[in-house]
């Protein structure tokens, strides 16, 4: 199975970035891991800011991948664009919040993205990415 996983806006600081919230861990050092526990998915991974190159790689990935991991972070609740290419690809999308968006600020409470994706998986720190997988096979 071909696992893409997304990742969006400041999720390069990782570790550095309110480790109260997100943890200490990187998401590079993080990621190994995550290709350890699941040795029969053939993983790739993707981090980007922008918000127009994340929607390519989405376009692209959606019909060479069986599904995709995304994590958009703050695009979640404001971009109309990135919920359009996930309706538009062919493979199951599940959208991962580290933080609980439900227990945080009013305007989280609601995912653009996450109702174009087949689940949301949201509080489980980097193990909603585990949950992720496990949904996905």
């Amino acid at each position: 199975m071909k696992i893409a996983v997304i990742n969006g806006p400041n999720l390069n600081l990782l570790g550095r970035r309110e480790p109260e919230i997100y943890g200490k861990k990187s998401f590079d050092d993080f990621s190994l891991e995550l290709v350890k526990m699941f040795p029969e998915v053939q993983f790739s991974f993707f981090q980007s800011n922008v918000e127009g190159i994340l929607i390519n790689t989405i376009q692209n990935e959606g019909y060479l991948v069986d599904g995709i991991i995304l994590n958009v972070g703050g695009y979640s609740h404001t971009s109309i664009a990135i919920a359009d290419a996930v309706s538009a690809i062919s493979c199951p999308v599940i959208e991962v919040h580290l933080s609980n968006i439900f227990a945080r600020e009013s305007y989280r409470h609601f995912s653009i993205v996450g109702s174009k994706c087949k689940g949301s998986i949201s509080g489980f720190g980097l193990n909603s990415y585990v949950l992720a997988v496990k949904a996905l096979l």
